[in-house]
């Protein structure tokens, strides 16, 4: 419980994460999360002493709806977070239609797709609730993400893969910190 209530207050303190929610939740999708590397870069940033740095390729917004699994929903959904914030790097994915294009069986949740990810730490996800709490959706848990450990995630297959990820992401290089474990 420490770590989430140590995100939470970070998260807290950092005024775009806090108005970038606010508009992901105002399109009342189900089951839905801001999550991946916009989270963890910036955690990771915290940790290592650095001031905010705009290290993201996108912004993932995942959500669950097995009522509507069109891409285009996903698309659409982009160009209005786009317009609502004048950023561009929105990446937004339906996890019900996810595992189609990752060979897996199908997910049950956003929770379940998120176990699915290459890498434990970059399966985080957090909602701002309509109570204004935010809600984490983290399957394997924050240690790694506060021990900055990168590991396999023990439902994603492919090994190989994983490692040649991390490698050209080149995480080190920006977080020196961290411990990549090799699967």
């Amino acid at each position: 419980m420490q770590y989430e209530e140590r995100l939470v207050q970070t998260l807290r303190q950092h005024e775009q994460i806090m108005q970038d929610l606010r508009i992901v939740r105002s399109l009342e999708l189900p089951d839905c999360y801001i999550g991946a590397g916009y989270i963890r870069n910036y955690i990771w940033d915290d940790l290592h002493g650095f001031t905010r740095r705009e290290l993201n390729s996108d912004i993932d917004v995942v959500y669950f709806n097995a009522a509507d699994l069109r891409e285009e929903r996903d698309y659409e959904l982009e160009q209005e977070l786009c317009t609502a914030t004048g950023n561009t790097k929105w990446s937004v994915k339906n996890q019900a239609r996810m595992h189609l294009h990752n060979g897996d069986m199908p997910y049950h949740s956003t929770e379940d797709a998120l176990r699915f990810w290459p890498e434990q730490v970059t399966a985080i996800g957090v909602q701002l609730q309509s109570d204004d709490q935010i809600r984490i959706c983290a399957p394997y848990g924050l240690e790694d993400l506060y021990a900055l450990v990168v590991r396999k995630s023990p439902a994603f297959m492919d090994a190989a893969y994983y490692y040649e990820r991390v490698c050209k992401k080149n995480w080190q290089q920006h977080w020196p910190k961290l411990t990549i474990v090799r699967a």
